[in-house]
């Protein structure tokens, strides 16, 4: 892994504006090589009960896969797949219900590992211990309320920050930048 210039992580952030950009920023990952549980996503409540009623044939597999334990994987042919099976299943995702984020992948364990006290530092807390500066977390949580969608994936090296950032900026993501 490549790590930024004081020694710390390297993730590529990037805010989307519905479920159909933010599947295809995480497909983007998925394809580089990154794994499912690699990616995390950050999005309100309010957007992840849209996006899960928004396909009912995949609320309709994802109910059926969690009632036969079954892994996480995009349902075939499903609109946003990845993202809503991330999200639907059981203990991928961490609600923070005082901000009425829901959060998943390697934030949401490091998270729900701090207890009580990393859900109280919030958002600002949490994507602070990997390297987002304060102002841009805060930015990040504007564009969540406004019902945007936070993607970011700590990547291993220079060549695949630099195409995740042009994927993502391909897609029409806003705010995508790597530190």
């Amino acid at each position: 892994m490549t790590a930024s210039p004081d020694g710390s992580r390297r993730m590529v952030t990037g805010l989307f504006r519905d479920g159909g950009d933010a599947e295809r920023a995480f497909r983007a990952c998925v394809e580089r090589g990154y794994e499912i549980g690699e990616v995390n996503v950050v999005m309100s409540e309010g957007t992840r009960q849209r996006l899960l009623a928004g396909d009912g044939e995949v609320a309709a597999l994802l109910a059926r896969k969690k009632a036969e334990g079954g892994e996480l994987g995009g349902p075939a042919g499903g609109r946003i797949g990845i993202l809503v099976s991330v999200f639907a299943a059981v203990g991928a995702a961490l609600a923070l219900p005082a901000l009425g984020f829901v959060v998943a992948g390697p934030i949401a364990a490091a998270l729900a590992g701090a207890g009580a006290a990393g859900l109280a530092a919030g958002l600002v807390g949490a994507l602070g211990d990997w390297g987002i500066p304060e102002d841009r977390i805060r930015a990040y949580e504007a564009g969540i309320r406004e019902g945007g969608i936070l993607m970011m994936v700590e990547v291993r090296t220079d060549e695949d920050a630099r195409h995740v950032e042009q994927q993502w900026q391909a897609i029409g993501g806003r705010d995508i930048q790597c530190c």
